[in-house]
């Protein structure tokens, strides 16, 4: 009889790491079903029919209670992460930067890329369309940390 509840419990434990461990139909699952089967068929084997079928009802009873358990909510919010970022990256580049600045871009900018303005490289953000290499740029706004750019045409 102790050899029937080992491999009841081993079942057990296999399909549970199976659904919140180990996702997805694979080894742990199907060796928990295995066990658990196992367990029915010495029963039935070993001990007889009555004996066969109180294990299989318990086995049946287990994974009902089981399932029921892992698809309550409750159980899912113990696992899942409570903590919002709201944090934004340190540094700001309204103190280096300023709307008017210009530069020269070192990649194309489709819609995002590199450029060269006040001495630093930057990664910007065309304001439309696509900017070649080499273009010389203005900066039109910063939000976000993001540099938004245009090419520059020099008014008379």
């Amino acid at each position: 009889m102790g050899f029937i509840i080992v491999l009841i419990l081993v079942g057990l434990v296999l399909i549970f790491a199976e659904i919140l461990l180990i996702p997805g139909v694979g080894v742990a699952g199907i060796l928990g079903l295995l066990s658990m089967g196992g367990s029915c068929f010495y029963a039935f084997n070993q001990m007889g029919n009555v004996t066969g079928a109180i294990v299989t009802a318990i086995n049946a009873l287990l994974i009902v209670a089981l399932t029921a358990w892992v698809l309550r909510a409750k159980t899912w919010k113990r696992f899942t992460l409570n903590t919002n970022i709201d944090s934004k990256a340190i540094g700001s580049l309204k103190d280096s930067l300023k709307t008017g600045d210009r530069g020269q871009t070192l990649t194309r900018l489709a819609p995002m890329g590199s450029a060269r303005i006040a001495e630093e490289v930057y990664e910007v953000k065309a304001l439309e369309g696509m900017i070649d290499p080499g273009v010389e740029i203005e900066v039109v706004l910063i939000e976000d940390n993001r540099i938004y750019v245009k090419p520059y045409t020099a008014e008379f």
